[in-house]
């Protein structure tokens, strides 16, 4: 079983353009109304979809919006990968940081308003 989660936008472009170029995802698969992101290790896929998009069935109609959803991507090197999206000018919705539990990590928001946790799992302080 392979999990595939979708956001339903009109901002292709915009998700597009933050995924591959601040993220490093790459293109699987796009057409007008359809984008499917990987992650760069391929082991991973996120899609977007247009709203109200005529091929579509209803449940697969309304727009996300920009509300109770969250991704998490754990990395190798948590400092490098804040280092190198601060650079680029990407806004910090939370700052790099050590948690009791054993996460360093940072987020950021996605042109949809997707929160994203950039993790590197630790050991849990004692």
């Amino acid at each position: 079983m392979q999990l595939n989660a979708g956001i339903i936008t009109s901002k292709l472009a915009e998700s597009k353009a933050f995924y591959t170029e601040q993220l490093g995802f790459g293109v699987t698969f796009e057409n007008d109304f359809y984008l499917l992101l990987h992650t760069p290790n391929r082991t991973a896929q996120l899609s977007f979809l247009l709203p109200n998009h005529p091929t579509q069935q209803a449940i697969f109609q309304p727009a996300f919006q920009g509300k109770g959803v969250y991704l998490t991507i754990e990395v190798e090197d948590v400092d490098a990968v804040y280092d190198k999206l601060k650079k680029a000018g990407v806004e910090m919705a939370i700052d790099l940081r050590d948690e009791p539990w054993g996460d360093r990590h940072f987020a950021i928001v996605d042109p949809n308003g997707v929160g994203i946790d950039i993790v590197k799992y630790t050991a849990p302080s004692e």
